[in-house]
């Protein structure tokens, strides 16, 4: 039975380390966002008491007290035996069965069950890679994570197929780090919608000339390619985002192009280049053809909703009819694998919308599909602003996110990437589909974290991956156009000392 009456801001804490308060809290922000922990009774709205036993196994209790209500509900978990002489591995486990008791007695409380059980974080596969890396035969890894982290069993094959076909897609997954790829920041927009916190502003704002940031751009590419250079380090792939990069001029565009190719000195050998258009209200003949010419391999067009009131809504000025002409327009100029955008969970739609807007895919057929769960993105106008945006419940929002599952197969796609978001609703995710062979290889790179991706333009965080550790340095480049025009000469400098430091003195003559 769903406690629907219970609310929680804060929950006082007791009977554990305060270092495991934060894992607390993000346990609890899976039911109760914005929840924080407090050590005074008489500020919260529940007490949450844990009493931990530990021996050779280890054993948590916890009982969660609604005082308001005069309700209680309990809970215990036991751990798997100790691995002696590692402390490191002893407190580890004391905190896993902590967020395992938690999890349930909340479960109990609220009677909402969590798909991905006590895992927080955002990249999922990364767990299931790492065991696999580790010789973990991959039954004993799918144990791993229903045992140990309380993953529902079609959440895990969900992870299994994912890690299967990033193994077909890209079968040197786990030797990428002797290449790099690059990223490329365009941070313009036509609008701004209101979900987004991407660098994104107005291309007629005042937020920095577009000229001169393209002149810092074009110093910046030729910098990063003499580094190349000099290192001897290829390039994978290369992605155009934003912001829309299909804002600035056919002309810019090329230019851009022409500078990549003359300073990459690996440019001819790049196995996918992409360039995000996922606004239709930003391409026409011009630029489609441009595209077409410099063999840009994958392109995306993004409808986000196939719905008038639901896109003005979110600020995307653009009409449906719009996003349908200029899909078909990229196919009549030869754009083959053409990637669209759907969200879950956007406001004002429900279960029967979405599958309005699958209906519309289906003619449709793009290569690749990217079905996001709407989350409310810390300094977003939704997240500021959320009276006036009315989204489904928790258990709609996984209805929608098992359809679009069902549908994708029965579609003939695959799941070849994930993702999950802070705030994200229903705790779901967002998975990247695609026809087997049309997958995004950027997509896998950057979620996997098993390659350097160097960062260039307005908000480009770079991923420096020193070679045979795995170690992972961010360097973020500034977001505001003006702040980037101001400081790109330095930051350049500065991050590409960064990546010596980290590829060091070796072979293939690296400096």
């Amino acid at each position: 039975m769903v406690h629907r009456g219970l609310l929680m801001r804060k929950i006082q804490v007791s009977g554990v380390d305060p270092a495991f308060h934060r894992d607390i809290e993000l346990i609890s922000g899976l039911f109760f966002p914005k929840i924080k922990v407090s050590i005074e009774p008489h500020q919260a709205e529940a007490t949450v008491h844990f009493t931990v036993q530990e021996g050779e196994r280890v054993g948590v209790r916890v009982t969660l007290t609604d005082p308001e209500r005069d309700q209680t509900w309990h809970a215990t978990h036991e751990d798997a035996l100790y691995r002696e002489g590692v402390p490191s591995q002893r407190r580890k486990q004391v905190k896993r069965a902590v967020n395992h008791a938690l999890l349930q007695v909340l479960e109990k409380a609220t009677g909402v069950r969590q798909p991905w059980g006590i895992l927080t974080g955002v990249r999922p596969t990364k767990l299931l890679h790492g065991m696999l890396l580790e010789d973990v035969p991959l039954v004993e890894a799918k144990r791993v994570l229903e045992r140990d982290y309380s993953l529902m069993p079609y959440k895990i094959d969900l992870l299994e197929e994912i890690i299967r076909r990033q193994k077909i897609a890209l079968p040197d997954l786990y030797t990428l780090d002797q290449a790099v790829s690059l990223y490329i920041g365009i941070p313009f927009c036509p609008t701004k919608c209101a979900y987004c916190t991407f660098p994104a502003y107005a291309i007629r704002g005042k937020n920095g000339s577009v000229e001169e940031f393209l002149a810092g751009l074009h110093e910046e590419i030729e910098a990063v390619g003499a580094w190349l250079d000099r290192h001897n380090l290829p390039v994978t792939t290369i992605y155009f985002g934003g912001g829309t990069p299909t804002s600035i001029t056919a002309e810019q565009l090329e230019e851009l192009f022409i500078r990549m190719k003359a300073a990459i000195p690996s440019y001819d050998g790049v196995r996918e280049l992409t360039v995000e258009a996922g606004r239709p209200d930003t391409l026409d003949k011009e630029k489609l053809d441009l595209l077409k010419r410099w063999k840009v391999d994958r392109i995306s067009i993004n409808p986000q909703s196939f719905e008038e009131d639901t896109l003005k809504l979110i600020g995307r000025h653009h009409t449906v009819e719009e996003t349908l002409g200029k899909y078909r327009l990229a196919r009549e100029m030869g754009l083959h694998n053409i990637n669209m955008d759907l969200i879950i969970g956007l406001p004002n739609e429900g279960l029967d919308t979405f599958r309005q807007s699958l209906a519309v895919m289906e003619e449709l057929r793009p290569e690749s599909l990217t079905v996001h769960t709407l989350s409310f993105k810390r300094g977003s106008h939704m997240t500021r602003n959320p009276d006036k945006y009315r989204v489904a419940d928790g258990e709609e929002i996984g209805r929608m996110v098992q359809e679009a599952r069902e549908w994708t197969q029965s579609m003939g796609y695959v799941p070849y990437y994930l993702y999950r978001q802070k705030n994200i609703l229903g705790n779901q995710e967002n998975v990247g589909y695609a026809f087997p062979g049309e997958e995004s290889l950027y997509n896998i790179i950057i979620m996997e974290e098993r390659q350097s991706i160097i960062g260039l333009g307005c908000g480009a965080v770079s991923k420096i991956i020193s070679p045979g550790t795995g170690r992972i340095n961010r360097w973020p480049n500034p977001k505001e156009p003006q702040a980037y025009i101001d400081t790109y000469r330095e930051q350049t400098e500065k991050k590409l000392a960064a990546f010596d430091e980290a590829y060091g003195v070796g072979t293939r003559g690296r400096v």
